[in-house]
């Protein structure tokens, strides 16, 4: 996924959860939107190297959008929304051989009380799918180590849940955890953070949903992504 022409600067704050301030290169501060409902724990240290994406639409409140933030020189996108984009381009490219041979990538598919991010769909009528719901990964532990979540998300132990039903029924069903974090060796869940989160996965391994975690290489070009690594539960 290309990220167009991003726009380098220096973070000044993060506040009221979707908002930052951010010190452009040319010394304006702009109020940049930030698409991330977490707590971004360790991706936001002050004075961080940061980039943005800036809009034209006049219909947008804010035309400013945090994409990156460098730690540890390590980028990492806190650009949440970005994950499912990445993770269909690669789907649809053959890049995730787990989930190759699908005619159909379909986006945002209502399931149950709940809508999981990517349905596959193969056959003459499309009766054999997979769904797939995408976490993004930004939260890193050190020594190579990223975990989710970086705070506590009943959706995410519902969209869980949803899953385990579909693999009760006899559909493919899986989890992808898209590490957006450039110096990802190993993704786990967060049990200090959300331990129901990280209890439910592991009942959801054990129910037969798939479990897949793959990192990115990110750049102020765009981010992909690249080779699988181990989801340790």
């Amino acid at each position: 996924m290309d990220f167009g022409q991003l726009l380098e600067g220096t973070l000044v704050d993060r506040y009221k959860r979707f908002f930052a301030d951010v010190r452009l290169r040319n010394g304006h501060v702009v109020v940049t939107h930030c698409a991330n409902p977490g707590s971004m724990r360790n991706c936001r240290p002050d004075n961080a190297r940061v980039w943005v994406s800036r809009s034209d639409n006049p219909k947008r409140k804010l035309r400013y959008t945090w994409e990156l933030v460098e730690v540890e020189d390590t980028l990492v996108c806190v650009n949440t929304a970005r994950a499912n984009t990445v993770v269909a381009e690669a789907i649809e490219r053959g890049d995730v051989p787990e989930l190759a041979g699908y005619d159909d990538v379909r986006r945002e598919v209502k399931v149950g009380d709940s809508r999981i991010d990517i349905m596959l769909a193969r056959g003459a009528d499309g009766g054999e799918r997979c769904f797939v719901e995408v976490k993004s990964v930004t939260l890193g532990v050190g020594d190579g180590v990223s975990a989710f979540p970086d705070s506590v998300t009943e959706r995410g132990a519902r969209h869980l849940r949803e899953l385990m039903k579909l693999a009760a029924g006899g559909t493919r069903a899986a989890m992808l955890f898209c590490c957006g974090r450039a110096d990802t060796r190993v993704m786990r869940p967060a049990d200090e953070i959300d331990p129901v989160y990280g209890a439910t996965l592991r009942e959801a391994a054990a129910a037969g949903v798939e479990l897949y975690a793959y990192r990115c290489e990110i750049s102020a070009e765009g981010m992909w992504l690249r080779e699988r690594v181990p989801v340790e539960l």
